[in-house]
């Protein structure tokens, strides 16, 4: 492999994990290896993210990882290797679910006459099982079943630590030991002193535990597989002839042409050159209507193509499309760890030898205490098998995995852990107006020319000034003035001032374009103007004055609608208690108008851009945890000032980078349905460590005192993990419940 040339980020594929004690001591290795900067272990998707240095190889870490009882294996960057080995990864995880059950089915079987016989002796009939059949049968099961467990804690203990396959394989060998040992010793009625039954009944418990959570943690992870899935391996290129040429995905660049048909999967992120159609987009939105794309309009990667057949420029092929961002999003916020976390991590790396030392202490005990060498065994056994640290291991990354993907599913893409945790407890929540709890879209309606301009002069020099801005408002007046006929004039010197508009020089003549604040700066009269358009603009306006060479010339009044959904999304949003407060660069009348329309609770107006994160950080000073949701362009600084940035409908860079959550559709009720799954999958953490520290601080005190036998402590040892992925894998059925379009305030 060659030498990573700067300092990088590589993705390993780790075998051999079964507990938290192994990925901790893993990432604990790997944290102390030369050259390696810092390491995360995930137990619930079996992978290590390892940041290196320029000075060591994947090989390196591959035979860090090797030493420490693991296997490695690095994950390709090539998308079609990568998902070639996806495929092999989720083969072979499979098969050996298949073997599991397989193997399980046959332990049950050579397990079964022990515990029919246990339930006759219970029900006051039958009799013990003679001691060469218990010994046939536990010696079957102890090699079937326990090689597993004997394999895992040769690699823990080789690579200088321990883990649950430790205290499985110590419990059960123990069981089976005496039994043997005591059939060797006594000759008669030795079917009383045998525990051929407990070592068989706790590998096969522990086996089934083990099955059931494969299974649980496959279908956790499903999301991202499926989103994976999605991506077309070839893709149909038009050549300049008009030809066609099947070719794979990877070999496309930004700028050629593809040929979508009815039907179809989108291959790239591109824009449409020729036809229209409707595309299904709710594996990237979550949108479950098809949405209308004709000529000039973008295409996203996964996409399904409708009726039409359509032609489509490249912009964006594999890892860089919006759908490659959202996996690359959403495995790294499934990778991450909780703060808790770190505490189960600290826990996991003692808990192993302080359990044998439990054992331990509890053997010597019942021999001082008069309770027999038996005795004494049983609760050892029972501590030993009792004791889970599978179940600590996996109640956070699995909850993570789950509520991250039934997120993204529903469109909502949440950062990292800590977002997460934080979105969990947002009090106050602040909506940006443009684009936000506004469609983006304003129409120039009111166009006041002051005395003695010629309107279609007004227009067309605010036209020319605008001509190279993407603001939406310049977009605004250049859709005005396309639809009066009038064709923009040459311009220079075009300078945008941020918050206040842009100034230039048209035809030698200086204009300036913006706000009130923007006229005063320059000490431009504007008192006629506004006289002009009293009774014509309307409060919910915004405004943009127009001056050229030191007088004003005109006035604009755009109005951009509300969003059908914004009234419902506020109104959810004050049923949990959550305050609603709008910052626009508005003027205050503009503000008051649209935060009344919402309504929300309060609104600031004639806020800056460069002012919006101060505001926000004012804010919370004021109103504890708050979240800011804005387009993730404009409101980049306030975004990432707030303790949650939610960047609403765009899925460009920018959002993915600044915002902790994005939302893959401009509805603002899916803010309400983000901090809905932040805070379920919060609580499905806290339920899952409950119940893994709860199972071990109860269990393990009855095991020792012997009020448990070494069977019944291997079932709730393998019911503690089972019960940890299954109540997170409930998450997966989550979806967010929108409010009806249509709810007023109130």
């Amino acid at each position: 492999m060659t030498e990573p040339a700067e300092n990088s980020v590589r993705s390993f594929d780790i075998r051999g994990m079964t507990c938290a004690a192994c990925s901790a001591r893993l990432e604990r290795v790997l944290k102390k290896t030369p050259g390696i900067l810092d390491a995360r272990v995930n137990l619930a998707l079996e992978r290590a993210d390892v940041a290196v240095g320029p000075e060591i190889t994947p090989d390196a870490v591959v035979a860090a990882v090797d030493g420490a009882g693991f296997s490695a294996t690095l994950r390709s960057d090539d998308p079609v290797i990568a998902r070639a080995e996806r495929e092999a990864r989720e083969a072979e995880a499979a098969a050996a679910r298949r073997r599991t059950g397989w193997l399980l089915l046959v332990c049950a079987l050579l397990t079964l006459p022990f515990v029919v016989a246990m339930v006759a002796m219970m029900a006051g009939f039958g009799h013990i099982l003679p001691a060469s059949i218990q010994l046939v049968l536990a010696t079957a099961v102890q090699i079937l079943a326990g090689h597993r467990f004997y394999r895992g804690a040769w690699n823990a203990i080789r690579g200088g630590g321990a883990n649950m396959d430790v205290l499985v394989s110590l419990g059960t060998t123990a069981a089976w030991g005496f039994s043997v040992y005591m059939m060797a010793t006594i000759h008669h009625m030795v079917e009383e002193h045998l525990y051929f039954e407990a070592s068989a009944v706790v590998l096969t418990l522990v086996l089934l535990g083990k099955f059931l959570e494969e299974r649980a943690k496959a279908s956790t992870t499903r999301a991202v597989r499926s989103l994976m899935a999605l991506r077309p391996e070839t893709a149909t290129k038009l050549a300049d002839d008009g030809s066609q040429t099947v070719v794979p995905v990877s070999s496309l660049l930004p700028g050629d042409r593809v040929l979508i048909r009815p039907g179809e999967r989108v291959p790239v992120d591109g824009r449409i050159l020729g036809g229209e159609s409707h595309f299904d987009e709710a594996v990237i939105t979550g949108e479950s209507l098809p949405v209308r794309r004709t000529s000039g309009e973008p295409v996203v990667t996964g996409a399904v193509n409708g009726e039409g057949a359509v032609t489509v420029e490249v912009g964006a092929v594999g890892e860089d499309s919006t759908l490659g961002r959202i996996t690359r999003l959403v495995e790294n916020a499934q990778s991450g760890k909780a703060p808790v976390q770190r505490l189960v991590d600290r826990v996991s790396t003692v808990f192993v030898p302080t359990v044998v030392v439990v054992a331990a202490i509890a053997f010597v005990l019942w021999v001082i205490l008069g309770g027999g060498i038996e005795q004494a065994l049983a609760a050892a056994v029972a501590v030993l098998v009792i004791a889970c640290p599978c179940a600590l291991g996996l109640a956070t990354p699995t909850a993570l995995v789950a509520g991250t993907g039934a997120a993204a599913r529903a469109g909502i893409l949440i950062k990292d852990i800590e977002v997460l945790e934080r979105a969990a407890h947002i009090e106050t929540v602040v909506f940006d107006k443009t684009g936000t709890l506004t469609v983006g879209h304003p129409e120039l309606l009111e166009l006041v020319a002051a005395e003695g301009i010629e309107p279609a002069h007004l227009l067309a020099v605010a036209a020319a000034a605008q001509a190279g801005s993407e603001h939406p408002l310049a977009r605004a007046t250049l859709g005005r003035a396309v639809a009066d006929g009038i064709v923009p004039r040459a311009a220079e010197n075009v300078r945008a001032v941020p918050g206040k508009g842009l100034t230039g020089s048209v035809e030698g003549a200086d204009v300036f374009i913006g706000t009130a604040a923007l006229m005063d700066e320059h000490g431009i009269d504007y008192a006629e103007v506004e006289r002009a358009g009293l009774g014509r603009l309307r409060p919910e306006m915004t405004l943009a004055y127009v001056a050229e060479n030191g007088r004003a010339i005109g006035l604009f009044g755009y109005a951009d609608a509300l969003r059908a959904e914004a009234p419902a999304a506020v109104t959810e949003l004050r049923r949990r208690g959550i305050r609603t407060l709008l910052l626009t660069g508005d003027r205050p009348p503009a503000g008051r108008a649209i935060a009344g329309a919402a309504g929300l609770d309060d609104w600031r107006a004639e806020v800056l851009p460069e002012g919006k994160a101060a505001e926000v950080e004012s804010l919370r000073t004021a109103g504890g945890r708050l979240a800011m949701v804005g387009d993730g362009v404009n409101d980049a600084p306030a975004l990432a000032a707030a303790d949650v940035g939610i960047a609403m409908g765009s899925g460009t860079d920018v959002a993915m980078e600044t915002a902790g959550i994005t939302l893959m559709r401009p509805d603002p009720r899916l803010v309400a349905a983000a901090l809905d799954i932040a805070a379920a999958t919060s609580l499905k953490i806290r339920q899952n460590l409950f119940w893994a520290f709860i199972y071990n601080v109860i269990g393990i005190p009855l095991a020792a005192f012997g009020l448990l036998t070494p069977a019944l402590a291997g079932a709730a040892m393998a019911m503690s993990s089972v019960s940890v992925v299954t109540n997170a894998g409930l998450l997966t059925r989550w979806a967010p419940k929108l409010p009806p379009v249509g709810i007023n305030k109130g």
